[in-house]
């Protein structure tokens, strides 16, 4: 995917979830470590990017700023936290909303 529609995508993703986990966006673009819960929404945005929106673990991580063996990781942990059926009603509902907002703009 071109590079700065694989960026801008990621963008939308980063301020839904900033919406909707309520927690600073700008906590979830900054590089390096984070507290557990960032992290944890971070790792979900990521999951639903390279799920719901098709992207690569290459395009999700130049999207969030890290390398895509930090998006595979994510991917992993993600899905197997998703055997928690609180967990998966997270995730879920993210899935749900970003596909509405990617299908409203004719992406997915």
């Amino acid at each position: 995917m071109k590079y700065d529609r694989a960026v801008e995508w990621c963008d939308c993703l980063i301020d839904i979830a900033s919406a909707l986990f309520n927690v600073s966006g700008k906590e979830l673009r900054r590089p390096g470590r984070s507290t557990l819960d960032i992290t944890r929404v971070r790792q979900i945005a990521m999951y639903v990017g390279h799920v719901v929106l098709r992207l690569t673990m290459a395009d999700v991580g130049r999207g969030f700023g890290r390398d895509r063996t930090t998006v595979l990781y994510a991917c992993h942990l993600v899905e197997d936290m998703r055997d928690d059926a609180d967990f998966d009603r997270i995730v879920a509902t993210m899935e749900r909303v970003a596909g509405a907002a990617f299908r409203e703009r004719g992406t997915i």
